[in-house]
């Protein structure tokens, strides 16, 4: 069974690195593509993120490497941006595996969702409203945007999830593989050269409004 699900996974992560499919369809492209019974048991995400991660090492690490700073380094400029909403930013961009097929998700805080699309209509920034996979697994209101990218010279999807201001007290547990499942601005830089996180000065942008 666990040898099935190996295979599964190698081949769905060749799709999630090469193609960008999401890792649902990837694995469920992966069954259909080995000719396998569709009841077959799949792989969990934790199993294809370190199928993700082997595949990377072995085909694309400085690929991956250079479009996983850009990704992170187009983040921080959109953390600093909206930097009165506490944003945190998760999944493949914070934890790591992110290609250049990767979007963006940030977890914004606020006491009304309203503000938010206020401060980007406010920016002239266009948006669309969505649902969305938050951490615990349960859809989350987000808004949705095309963010220019330099670095990758193209638009990356940035997924803004709403969460009531309260949710960000307190501690999250530890993933499976136990990492912190969100990290702030501070926090990413961290994980960044000096030169990559600082905004190109013709981009610069005003602060958003403060939250009434």
């Amino acid at each position: 069974m666990e040898s099935e699900k190996d295979t599964i996974a190698m081949a769905a992560a060749r799709l999630v690195v090469e193609e960008g499919v999401d890792f649902g369809a990837a694995k469920r492209r992966a069954l259909h593509d080995l000719g396998w019974h569709p009841r077959t048991a799949l792989p969990n995400n934790t199993q294809l993120e370190i199928a993700v991660e082997d595949y990377i090492a072995i085909f694309c690490p400085e690929e991956q490497q250079q479009a996983l700073l850009a990704l992170r380094a187009l983040a921080a400029r959109w953390m600093r941006r909206l930097a009165v909403f506490e944003p945190y930013i998760s999944g493949a961009v914070w934890h790591g595996s992110a290609t250049h097929h990767s979007d963006i998700y940030l977890q914004l805080f606020c006491e009304d969702a309203k503000a938010t699309e206020i401060a980007l209509i406010d920016l002239g920034i266009v948006f669309e409203p969505r649902r969305v996979i938050g951490l615990h697994g349960e859809a989350v209101e987000a808004l949705s945007i095309h963010a220019w990218s330099e670095e990758l010279a193209e638009d990356v999807g940035l997924h803004l999830l709403m969460y009531d201001r309260d949710d960000i007290r307190g501690a999250l547990k530890p993933d499976a593989r136990g990492r912190k499942p969100r990290g702030n601005l501070a926090a990413l830089q961290s994980l960044l050269p000096t030169l990559c996180v600082q905004p190109p000065p013709h981009h610069s942008v005003p602060n958003p409004p403060p939250i009434p």
